[in-house]
């Protein structure tokens, strides 16, 4: 085989790629902001607060160097996003210890906000997505969704940088979490594993318009519940329970959940019509 006109193609690739991000340098940068923020992801610790300045410093610093390759399609300098992320930052980490003792409040299971920052998937991918909805706020391209999907990989939750979620976010367990682009997500909302927050269609004409539901405040959405579309509104202090699809609004402090016939030893019976709340 002739592999000329092969080789052309792929040097042609690899190097308009040269204008694109590297993962592995955005992998690395979002850890060692991570590992900056909380001790429970660093190997060392700081010995002088001097110390930490000058790290938060050397961070900006190479976010900076980060969006060099990409800075034509930046919306401002590299310099100048760089510097507003790095501003951004106490913000992020104040959310991020509401989120992790939201957790830790809300689950039997957690001893403490620490355990929860140190072993908690949900708490990783919460902390991913909230720098890179930030980054998406700024107009950064591509480097949020590279690192949403560096969560993903890690923990199976799927948050879109896209998508706004207010303070005090709780996921339980979590693997199988989907949350799309335009979804919108108010405080103190508590979510278990295998829900999806989706659209009902995902025809690319629809690119730019709200698919994805609104959860107001204060809302609990049970293990496998799929809630669609983006004229969907979940009311406040609403409780969905566990594999019910939702496909409508409803007003604040519903409950919705499947009447369900269970079949044991051939005997069939139903369950009551009183909602069950169950913790895992």
């Amino acid at each position: 085989m002739n592999y000329h006109r092969f080789a052309q193609t792929l040097f042609q690739s690899h190097t308009s790629y040269d204008k694109l991000p590297q993962k592995i340098e955005v992998y690395r940068f979002i850890d060692s902001v991570l590992q900056m923020l909380f001790p429970q992801f660093a190997d060392q610790t700081f010995k002088t607060p001097e110390s930490v300045e000058a790290e938060l410093y050397e961070l900006q610093n190479n976010g900076e160097k980060l969006l060099i390759d990409i800075e034509p399609n930046l919306p401002a300098p590299a310099a100048t996003i760089a510097n507003q992320f790095a501003e951004s930052l106490p913000r992020i980490y104040d959310l991020l210890l509401n989120d992790a003792r939201a957790m830790a409040d809300g689950d039997p299971a957690a001893t403490s906000p620490n355990e929860v920052i140190l072993a908690y998937p949900g708490f990783y991918a919460i902390a991913i997505y909230r720098m890179a909805h930030r980054l998406c706020q700024l107009g950064v391209p591509l480097i949020p969704r590279l690192l949403t999907e560096y969560a993903h990989q890690k923990t199976g939750i799927d948050i879109h940088p896209g998508a706004t979620i207010g303070e005090h976010f709780c996921i339980d367990h979590g693997t199988g979490i989907v949350i799309g682009q335009t979804t919108v997500i108010g405080n103190r909302v508590k979510i278990y594993q295998g829900v999806t927050l989706g659209a009902l269609s995902v025809e690319k004409t629809l690119a730019g318009v709200k698919r994805h539901p609104t959860i107001e405040d204060n809302v609990v959405i049970y293990a496998g519940a799929t809630i669609l579309g983006g004229h969907v509104v979940v009311g406040h202090d609403s409780i969905i329970g566990g594999n019910v699809w939702l496909t409508e609004s409803i007003k604040p402090y519903s409950k919705v959940y499947n009447k369900t016939q269970i079949k044991v030893s051939g005997a069939a019976y139903e369950k009551a019509d009183e909602y069950l709340e169950y913790y895992i």
